[in-house]
């Protein structure tokens, strides 16, 4: 240990070589970057870094040429819930994906019909990108001697339990292959050897950095320490506990080989407190501060000399110049070409290409997405990128959801999904809805990914609700029983569609379908029907119809967006109608919404939406009307949610709506929301000139609502000054 008067003996026309030790820790890691700005601070030349787990991250960082001052700003400025558990931003899924995150809570494998789990929480994808993008300027540099500062890190072989030194290669790889902690990140191969966190074997290299020769060794341990029993209250701290009992007994040699032994003060925290960085970074400050004496004095023994500079490239776009793809043996080059969005030959953007990677790695088709820029030698200006990737070979998979809403009422969702089936693109999906009402989804899709990709949609769907009079009226079954003002209605749809579909640039979807439906309804509140049933038809009829569907959707957020533009649009042409529909003639209906979502003030957002329909040509199929009111439950046919009104109370062949949300989160996924609509609905609203003579109803909400991995939580109070009457809506979990 250095004491407060050691001088060294001068080395060389440089001064005495100095070795930077960087410890694992996890989030306690960042306590490193306050270090790192005392080193500056002091004017001390760090001439080898040897780190592992966070030490490697942000020793190599270091490393490659960033200040102290540069990282400071790029980990205060990082999302670490994004960047650990691999979210994917919405705008960088395709439709298909989208629907997925969107609707199941839980994904499991489930090959050979044995249920399995994931070998760790995350890929490490986003740890990946991030830094690919931020060592671009020393892509090429494959000796890590020849880095600014010369660096390696410590991963550990998961095969042998030996420890792995990674002192070349490609850099991004290598640091990533350290900080790989079992179970939270899945393994990095490289050179054919399996690799996790090095902390298993050596969290604390100091004697690899000194064989770099370092004639000073300054260490920073920011390693876990033994706790007492009772703080061993779970499985993780017990865990935790054994794995530190070799670390701990090691670090008595090592800290009296270190000559200026830096131990923060971070009990306070834990591996993953990365919302307290700064705090923890100032800990690092802290406790570097006492020996600021001791750092002057070996700073002013090495003089002025600097580590190398390499200009830093953070390209905001660069030229592609060609695409090389090793790995793939069942999806083809041109499906990720064209969930990557990428073509040889073009620009593309940084955010965009880290969006295609996201979109390829939401696909669930591949475990290992690896990449490198080449800058292109045959004189462009641009680079080649070799991707290397690992498919998954898991191809069943098991998925749970749960929903509650007003219409459809509680359910569980149990999904089977087979991907690869016939081809080496499709996808087949079934959903099977247990609860108040029985439902399935049964979806088979080939995604064709530049190129039009075709599908097929069946799906079931039944409910039963209390609707008023005037639908029995309006739908001319009328027994003529004044007394009535209420009937229940039991509500099946039986739906098939096959369908062509592009999509561009993951925002902009264009599909093309035929399709079939069943729609039959009916009440056994009254009446009784040919059978001697006790119960009155309302409608038992097929139809066969044509349609496009044109969308585009940059939400940030589905359900609680904050910024974006949404625009959807349909038409059907209803060509053929059979059964109990007697004089039925064809017809269009046509329909859109559009929507737009901001953030005027910090936390606060506003989404502002209008969506309308009508009919054209034969008006005597009222069973295909708009029906409008209620809240929270997946879209069916031509029904419409609305506030201040049940499902199903306000019948028409028109509809026009207004939505004002003014949502706060006022705590991250916590939501305090205000919403207001007004509507007109009734039929041939343009014809008359009715749409926009007076606004017909009016309903507001004000509620809370809640973010889980389940979907959201919401309890909203409504109100309708038409009907002077409240209600309180529930919504739980993805709509089904």
């Amino acid at each position: 240990m250095l004491c407060s008067t050691q001088i060294w003996a001068q080395q060389d026309k440089e001064g005495p070589k100095v070795g930077l030790v960087l410890s694992g820790g996890g989030a306690k890691g960042l306590a490193h970057i306050g270090v790192l700005k005392k080193l500056e601070e002091t004017g001390v030349r760090v001439d080898y870094i040897g780190g592992t787990s966070m030490g490697a991250i942000i020793g190599g960082l270091y490393a490659a040429g960033y200040s102290a001052r540069e990282l400071d700003s790029i980990f205060r400025s990082t999302d670490f819930d994004v960047l650990i558990s691999d979210e994917v931003p919405r705008h960088a899924m395709t439709f298909y994906e989208r629907e997925d995150t969107e609707k199941y809570a839980v994904t499991l494998p489930f090959d050979n019909f044995k249920l399995s789990f994931p070998s760790s929480i995350s890929k490490g994808q986003n740890l990946y990108n991030l830094f690919s993008r931020l060592l671009l300027h020393v892509n090429e540099v494959e000796d890590f001697d020849k880095l600014p500062i010369p660096f390696f890190c410590v991963a550990t072989n998961i095969e042998t339990g030996e420890e792995v030194i990674l002192d070349s290669g490609y850099l991004p790889r290598a640091i990533r292959a350290s900080g790989a902690l079992p179970s939270l990140f899945s393994p990095v191969t490289i050179d054919n050897t399996i690799l996790i966190d090095g902390g298993v074997t050596n969290n604390y290299p100091v004697d690899e950095v000194k064989a770099m020769g370092a004639d000073i060794i300054i260490g920073v341990d920011v390693q876990d320490t033994l706790v007492d029993r009772k703080e061993l209250k779970s499985a993780l701290a017990i865990l935790n506990q054994i794995s530190n009992f070799n670390t701990i007994e090691d670090m008595v040699n090592k800290r009296e080989k270190t000559d200026i032994y830096i131990k923060p003060d971070i009990k306070d925290f834990s591996m993953v407190s990365f919302d307290e960085g700064a705090s923890i970074l100032e800990a690092g400050e802290v406790a570097a501060q006492p020996w600021e004496e001791q750092l002057r004095q070996i700073a002013q023994q090495q003089g002025s000399s600097k580590a190398a500079v390499i200009p830093k490239m953070l390209l905001d776009e660069f030229f592609v110049s060609e695409v090389n793809i090793m790995g793939n043996e069942n999806y083809t080059r041109s499906y990720i070409l064209g969930k990557l969005k990428l073509r040889p030959g073009t620009k593309i953007s940084q955010d965009s290409f880290r969006d295609g990677i996201n979109n390829l790695s939401a696909t669930e088709n591949f475990d290992v997405i690896d990449y490198r820029f080449i800058k292109d030698t045959k004189g462009s200006e641009g680079y080649r990128i070799d991707f290397k990737v690992k498919e998954n070979s898991t191809r069943h998979f098991i998925r749970f959801g749960a929903h509650y809403d007003d219409l459809y009422k509680s359910a569980v969702l149990v999904n089977l999904t087979r991907k690869r089936l016939f081809t080496n693109n499709d996808v087949m999906s079934l959903d099977i809805g247990l609860g108040d009402n029985l439902r399935y989804d049964f979806n088979y899709y080939i995604d064709k990914g530049y190129y039009w990709s075709v599908g097929f949609n069946s799906s079931y769907n039944t409910f039963e609700q209390g609707v008023n009079r005037d639908f029995i009226i309006e739908s001319s079954v009328s027994n003529e029983e004044d007394f009535i003002n209420e009937v229940e209605l039991e509500y099946r749809d039986f739906n098939n569609q096959l369908f062509v579909q592009t999509v561009f640039a993951r925002t902009f979807m264009l599909r093309l379908g035929g399709e079939y439906k069943w729609l039959r309804y009916l009440s056994e509140t009254f009446g009784i029907d040919e059978d001697a049933q006790p119960r009155t038809i309302f409608e038992d009829s097929h139809y066969v119809s044509v349609y496009g569907q044109m969308k585009y959707d940059t939400y940030d957020n589905k359900f609680y967006p904050s910024s974006g533009f949404f625009f959807d649009g349909d038409f059907h042409w209803y060509l053929l109608g059979e059964g109990a529909n007697k004089t039925f003639e064809p017809f269009s209906i046509a329909k859109a919404q559009i929507g737009f979502a901001f953030e005027p003030i910090n936390k606060i957002s506003i989404l502002l939406s209008t969506e309308g329909g009508f009919k054209i040509g034969d008006r005597t199929t009222p069973s295909l009307d708009f029906f409008v009111g209620g809240y929270g439950f997946k879209p069916l046919n031509n029904i419409i949610e609305l506030y201040g009104y049940e499902p199903l109370s306000l019948r028409g062949d028109t509809f026009l709506k207004a939505l004002i949300n003014v949502d706060y989160e006022f705590i991250k996924d916590n939501h305090i929301i205000a919403s207001g609509n007004i509507a007109n609905v009734g039929d041939q609203l343009f014809d008359t000139g009715e749409w926009i003579d007076s606004i017909d109803y009016t309903g507001y909400a004000l509620g809370y609502g809640l973010e889980t991995f389940f979907g959201p939580v919401e309890v909203k109070y409504s109100y309708s000054p038409e009907l002077k009457s409240d209600e309180w809506l529930v919504n739980i979990g993805f709509r089904f």
